[in-house]
């Protein structure tokens, strides 16, 4: 991606924090989707900002957005397309604790070539993928502070080796399953952190923690951005049952269950994944 889409998309999804944040600070409804989570006008309200900005500057690539499934539109796409999570982390938007993202992420032949997550509450974003500079094309991730609409103190950001005293192992705040935590406790970890949304893939992109096991259901749109930093950062998203890396697609004539995630574990360093397999 050129960097003036790169700085369209990050402004975007900072547009939609903003939109979020007018909410975020009054009182307003929750209802259930089908599936009984949570959803506010929040969720809508950002998916519309972010549906008309790709609309205009991405005419021709296609957008699966989680409201616009959850309400039965799910265009037919080919290896090029956009997917959109409005507002990942609900349940921490209504705890009120800031900590919920906003994901934009474009995938390619099964692969997230870029993705952008913005946190509107804590004022961070980060951002990563293959970048052209020059005619040539570099994997690269960045963080920044979000100020008066637009990003101040950026700096790149990457993976860390493991330390080795012990790991810092991310899990869900509101999401931890049994295999999760069963998984957890075999390896050997010096710290356990929780963070919600899409925040545990940044963080190990970040180098602020060094593995993200997620052995609980998901769906695309929740992690596709995140995983396209951990990425663009030196790191790896892959399958928990095999360690391959994670593919994302869209069948011919697919349903929304079509788009759910099989388990997956993210790391900053695969040097990692011989430990996890012998603790699986």
């Amino acid at each position: 991606m050129t960097k003036d889409q790169i700085s369209f998309l990050n402004r975007l999804a900072i547009r939609a924090g903003e939109e979020i944040l007018k909410i975020y600070a009054e009182p307003f409804d929750v209802e259930e989707k089908a599936d009984g989570s949570p959803v506010t006008k929040a969720d809508a309200a950002a998916e519309k900002i972010i549906l008309a900005g790709l609309a205009e500057r991405f005419p021709d690539v296609p957008v699966v957005a989680e409201e616009a499934v959850e309400a039965g539109h799910l265009p037919a796409v080919g290896d090029r397309y956009f997917l959109v999570d409005p507002l990942d982390g609900t349940k921490e938007f209504l705890k009120k604790n800031g900590e919920f993202t906003v994901n934009i992420a474009l995938i390619d032949q099964g692969r997230p070539v870029f993705g952008v997550v913005s946190a509107p509450a804590l004022g961070e974003i980060f951002w990563g993928g293959a970048l052209e500079e020059g005619g040539d094309m570099a994997r690269q991730a960045f963080t920044g502070r979000i100020e008066g609409g637009d990003i101040a103190a950026v700096r790149p950001i990457k993976v860390r080796t493991p330390p080795a005293e012990g790991l810092s192992v991310l899990a869900s705040r509101s999401h931890m399953s049994d295999e999760t935590a069963e998984l957890i406790g075999r390896l050997n970890v010096a710290e356990q952190l929780s963070v919600g949304s899409s925040l545990k893939l940044c963080w190990v992109a970040a180098g602020r923690a060094d593995l993200y096991p997620r052995l609980a259901p998901t769906m695309q749109w929740d992690i596709a951005a995140g995983d396209a930093v951990v990425r663009a950062a030196g790191g790896a998203v892959v399958l928990a049952a095999t360690h391959e890396d994670f593919v994302y697609r869209v069948p011919k004539g697919a349903r929304k269950d079509d788009l759910r995630n099989p388990h997956f574990i993210a790391v900053g360093a695969r040097e990692l994944l011989p430990d996890l397999a012998s603790a699986a």
